[in-house]
């Protein structure tokens, strides 16, 4: 197991590469590109600008230049931005940093620091910071919301579609069946505002928008506001509760419905086997025919169905947070499209395109924890 997940994440560099690649080549196909953004600020210079594009790689590519050149241009350009290669140096020179090391080295070892590589990942056109440092500050509240909606929904779906299988066309599994249908067939924006105005408007029972109350506490994720949730952690936990039940509740129910099903099939399909037959003619409980036999084996179609919408969740789940104004990855994502924030979009592609590599990573493993036919040499 130890020799194939190390040979997996080594197959995942290539696919990163790739990621990488394509979000900054669409990134420079972009109407107007990056330096668009300083055009209408007045305190930055034309100089200042090429000197930054310089820094970027990111120096315009002549229209005349012929087609099979501009795309080496691109991986030259790519290769800087990625750190693998010094884009200000020509020749064999572009290999090495200016500290005379290989580019490619850490700058403790005579490296370059400008790239990917480094976990340099450029500055947020908008706002002049880091982008790790960008990103970094919406991760927890997107981890919040995505860890909260997954474990409750997986787990009232488990339940849900192994009760529906095994009282196959009782009144619980029709009206489940029939409330899955409507909430799988609802819009995650229509429902997320029709929860706002029952809950938040009409009944004023929860907050319609943000992680926490501001006139309560220091904005979330800063030093301030940790140290109020270690002076308080209960009224702290129970303020962002609040704030997340609307939120999750969209998600959980709109989830919910297509993975119930997903389990009903499957278990369906999983108690009609032979084994399963076999367990209950050796005078086994129904309880442990159904946990040890037959669920193991229904869970697979599960774990790869879960395993995509993880990428989903932890990407921001942007239609939800910004119904509810929540202030994580996908509101961010949102916004740098709006803004033509490039860095910013690009590192939360690279933080995405990770996180679902790293899922299905972590569903091959399941496979073989869950089926003990499944062996990884």
């Amino acid at each position: 197991m130890i020799k194939f997940i190390i040979r997996r994440s080594l197959g995942l560099v290539p696919l990163l590469l790739l990621v990488v690649v394509f979000s900054f080549l669409l990134m420079k196909a972009a109407p107007g590109g990056p330096e668009a953004q300083f055009q209408g600020n007045k305190k930055i210079s034309q100089v200042q600008i090429d000197a930054w594009l310089k820094r970027w790689c990111l120096q315009p590519t002549d229209a005349n230049t012929p087609i099979l050149e501009q795309v080496g241009n691109y991986f030259v350009e790519f290769g800087g931005w990625f750190g693998i290669l010094n884009c200000n140096r020509s020749g064999s020179q572009a290999f090495f940093s200016d500290s005379g090391g290989l580019n490619v080295l850490p700058p403790a070892l005579g490296g370059g620091s400008n790239g990917v590589i480094h976990g340099d990942l450029g500055y947020g056109i908008q706002s002049g910071r880091p982008v790790t440092e960008i990103i970094a500050e919406r991760i927890p509240a997107t981890f919040i919301l995505a860890f909260t909606a997954l474990v409750l929904w997986v787990s009232i779906a488990i339940v849900l579609g192994v009760y529906a299988a095994i009282h196959r066309y009782s009144l619980f599994d029709q009206t489940v069946t029939f409330l899955s249908y409507i909430f799988y067939s609802l819009p995650t924006f229509w429902l997320g505002l029709n929860l706002i105005f029952i809950f938040g408007v009409a009944l004023r029972w929860f907050p319609t928008g943000g992680i926490i109350t501001t006139r309560d506490w220091s904005p979330f994720n800063t030093p301030q506001y940790w140290q109020q949730f270690g002076a308080n952690p209960g009224a702290a936990t129970l303020d962002i509760g609040r704030h997340l039940f609307l939120p999750v509740l969209t998600l959980v129910a709109v989830n919910i419905a297509g993975d119930s099903r997903f389990v009903r099939a499957s278990m369906l399909e999983s108690i009609n086997q032979d084994y399963v037959r076999t367990a209950r003619a050796k005078g086994l409980r129904n309880r442990v025919v159904v946990g040890k036999h037959a669920l193991r084996n229904a869970m697979l179609p599960v774990v790869t169905n879960v395993a995509l919408e993880i990428p989903f969740l932890f990407s921001g789940a942007i239609v939800t947070e910004t119904i509810f104004n929540w202030p994580g990855m996908g509101r961010l994502f949102i916004d740098s499209i709006g803004g033509k924030d490039y860095f910013v979009i690009m590192g939360l592609l690279l933080v995405t395109a990770i996180i679902t590599l790293f899922a299905n990573l972590i569903a091959d493993v399941v496979y073989a924890i869950v089926d003990p036919r499944i062996r990884y040499d």
